[in-house]
């Protein structure tokens, strides 16, 4: 039986509480679905199969390079993060799997399945760390990790990545992601194609150790911490990698690893198409790489992403199973609020891109009739899709409304009395 954070019967009372007023919109959204000849059902089942990964790293305050201030109740490791992860999930019934992020969730593997067994909870990809030094490693990563210009440290960089796997084999996760922040500050610090060079075969050794079924992500970043170049800046470096690596290696799209205004949408159109779309870290940003709430800053750009995605899932593009977790950083909010109000933008735009007349849109496209395939696009966006989201909580156990719920439970305030208090720190996103 699964372990619930948050007592079933106050979620069950407080759905109670709403579930007329549900019944009422639902079906009352269903006739307008139904004159547009959308089965509000069948969307409804759909989303309920739709889930997104959380980041443990994301259950606790995040940070700027200028400050951290820390929130009450933090999580003080890994199990506590399960913990918070599991309240996630049991409001949301949207979030089943967390990614880990070694060495900062290293713990015994065989204490870390029974934890989330006892959540009700699995393990998505896993996540190394070359992009800070841990205690005690040998090789500092200032200067590079996979890609330095020393090989021992290259060496050191390849065998964390190896133990991430060996971590994830014994938790059952499928995937390894690989971000690093390599690259350089000055114009002439590094010799451009001597440290890709130098990365790719650092790949290659990776990739020669993953299982027949894991698949190896690659995450693209324009800039930081490496401001002059850094060695996977953008989607076209990212492709080659995986071309050059093999089948099982994919690009990893970071909605907040772009330059502004650019078309990430095309992007993903692009990796769809030559077959190495791996998945999304999904978040949301003004400036650069924000990390804030998905759907926070541009819901209709989150909204034309999952276009894309239908799109291809309609037109069944052959292995067609990208990866989707949330990876962002709250600053000012109670981390797992923003997590559960992340994990229903998501769906939510999902759900308005099934809404999608396709078949429309086509033609329109083909006439080259502009207005109108905007318009089309804009009426499924513009549709209030939360009756839908909330019935597809309600019926999978979790609540109607998922915020009150939560600070009706006085969930922060319970963990804040066991959990000591953090001291405020340097700089530093977590």
């Amino acid at each position: 039986m699964t372990d619930s954070r948050i007592a079933p019967d106050l979620v069950a009372t407080d759905n109670d509480k709403r579930a007329t007023a549900l019944k009422a919109d639902y079906e009352a959204l269903g006739a307008t679905l139904s004159r547009r000849g959308v089965d509000i059902e069948a969307v409804t089942r759909q989303v309920a199969e739709f889930f997104v990964a959380v980041p443990s790293w994301g259950v606790g305050t995040g940070g700027t390079r200028f400050a951290r201030f820390p929130g009450t109740g933090e999580p003080r490791g890994i199990f506590d993060k399960l913990d918070d992860c599991a309240v996630i999930n049991q409001l949301t019934q949207a979030t089943p799997n967390v990614s880990l992020h070694i060495p900062w969730d290293k713990a015994d593997a065989r204490e870390l399945k029974a934890k989330g067994d006892a959540l009700g909870l699995g393990f998505d990809a896993m996540n190394s760390n070359t992009f800070s030094d841990a205690p005690g490693q040998a090789h500092s990563y200032k200067y590079g990790s996979l890609s330095h210009t020393d090989a021992a440290t290259r060496a050191q960089a390849v065998e964390h990545n190896l133990e991430c796997i060996e971590i994830g084999k014994a938790l059952g996760s499928k995937a390894l992601t690989v971000w690093i922040g390599d690259g350089s500050n000055f114009p002439g610090q590094s010799h451009f194609t001597k440290a890709f060079e130098r990365y790719l075969a650092s790949m290659a050794d990776i990739y020669k150790a993953l299982p027949d079924d894991w698949k190896l992500f690659s995450e693209h970043k324009m800039y930081e911490p490496a401001f002059y170049s850094t060695i996977v800046q953008d989607w076209g470096t990212n492709y080659l990698i995986a071309q050059t690596l093999g089948p099982k290696a994919y690009c990893l799209v970071d909605l907040g690893h772009h330059a502004p205004n650019t078309n990430i949408e095309m992007i993903v159109a692009r990796l769809i198409q030559f077959g190495k779309l791996g998945g999304f870290h999904f978040n949301d940003s003004k400036y650069g790489d924000d990390d804030l709430d998905a759907g926070a800053i541009d819901p209709y750009r989150l909204f034309l992403v999952f276009n894309e995605l239908v799109d291809a899932e309609q037109r069944g593009v052959n292995d067609f199973n990208p990866a989707h977790m949330i990876d962002q950083s709250h600053n000012v909010t109670d981390p797992i609020e923003s997590l559960i109000n992340s994990a229903n933008e998501i769906r939510r735009a999902y759900v308005q891109a099934l809404l999608v007349d396709r078949k429309a849109l086509s033609v329109y496209q083909d006439d080259n009739d502009a207005l109108m395939a905007s318009e089309t696009l804009k009426r499924a966006y513009r549709a209030d899709v939360e009756p839908i989201l909330a019935e597809a909580r309600r019926r999978a156990g979790g609540a109607i409304d998922p915020i009150a719920v939560y600070r009706a439970s006085g969930y922060r305030r319970q963990v804040a009395a066991e959990r000591p208090a953090s001291a405020a720190g340097g700089g530093g996103i977590i």
